[in-house]
């Protein structure tokens, strides 16, 4: 085997290691343009232009199935034409490409910081600047907030996030890396998914038919890697039979089918409660409550929920490195 096939051989196990060292250790650059950015700005172009031109629910679901298909596809063929750019001029070049766009589609680091944003003016007492740095990352009112409610938030938030944000794409990108197309285009094409259901996927006006669609297809996507999240904080956690049995007593309560397991298997783990009544816009809305009360949630809490989030990254990564080498020497021989 020559040197070149043999670094692109290594470009699948080596982009998923790469990527993730990059992601814990800097996250996203700030200043640079972000591929969730320009999705944002594709979405918000076309849901103007179709809400202008789309007046019936119908016509308006059909643009919303429009939408979804156009910027998954136009992501993951965007990103794969990009690397495959940059293997043409060198593999090295390519495995860089491949690396940057799919440690874009993790967002371990960025949960961890904007954590940290809001538990350090909490830290200083200053209730203000914490209410005001929440308000940045949750859709409640914070003004009133007090300081367990923003603990909770804080909660609620890095665990629902951790699998949508962090080992949903781990787990495209880990599929992807088994076939031709390669991780960081599939991670793309779920990270477009993701970012529609945060922006479109309402029930409330405007977006009521223009998103049902891409909720609905981003909650399928999202199914079996939030189930195998749960079973692997689960592992962590020393006790899976118990967080396993919370989680089927309480999650199905909630109206995600994502959310509230991810949610709750972090309590269950933990020994927390997290849900109950929030304000959104001035509307008080109650969510089920998930978990026991065992303890309190405190900063320390939180902290030991982005531990286990990281625990399960690497845990999830070094299974693939572990797999991805003897499934390719198959393919080899």
């Amino acid at each position: 085997m020559t040197f070149l096939s043999e670094i692109e051989f290594w470009q699948g196990p080596a982009v998923l290691a790469i990527a993730a060292l990059l992601d814990f250790l800097i996250g996203d650059p700030w200043g640079w343009i972000h591929p969730v950015q320009v999705m944002g700005w594709v979405i918000l172009r076309y849901v103007a232009w179709a809400l202008a031109w789309c007046k019936s629910p119908m016509s308006q679901r059909v643009a919303g199935v429009g939408l979804t298909i156009l910027l998954m596809v136009g992501s993951g063929v965007v990103g794969w034409g990009l690397i495959a750019l940059g293997r043409s001029l060198h593999p090295v070049l390519g495995l860089l490409v491949a690396v940057g766009m799919l440690a874009s589609c993790f967002a371990g680091r960025s949960l961890r910081r904007a954590a940290t944003e809001v538990l350090t003016p909490l830290a200083n007492g200053d209730l203000a600047a914490t209410r005001q740095a929440l308000g940045q990352y949750v859709g409640r009112d914070t003004e009133n907030l007090s300081e367990p409610e923003i603990l909770r938030a804080v909660l609620e938030t890095v665990t629902e996030n951790a699998t949508d944000g962090v080992m949903a794409p781990l787990f495209w990108a880990i599929a992807g890396s088994f076939t031709p197309i390669g991780a960081a285009p599939v991670a793309l094409a779920y990270k477009a998914a993701s970012t529609l259901d945060s922006m479109v996927g309402y029930k409330e006006a405007p977006y009521t038919y223009i998103g049902w669609f891409s909720a609905r297809f981003e909650d399928g996507l999202t199914w079996l890697p939030c189930r195998l999240t749960v079973l692997t904080i689960g592992l962590l956690s020393g006790r899976p039979l118990k967080v396993w049995r919370v989680c089927r007593r309480d999650a199905p309560q909630d109206p995600s089918p994502n959310a509230g397991w991810s949610e709750c298997a972090y309590a269950a783990a933990l020994g927390v409660q997290v849900g109950g009544t929030n304000v959104y816009r001035g509307v008080v809305k109650h969510k089920p409550l998930l978990g026991d009360a065992e303890r309190v949630i405190t900063p320390m809490v939180i902290q030991e929920a982005m531990g286990l989030t990281r625990w399960a990254f690497l845990m999830w990564v070094a299974i693939a490195l572990l797999l991805l080498p003897m499934i390719g020497q198959d393919l080899r021989s």
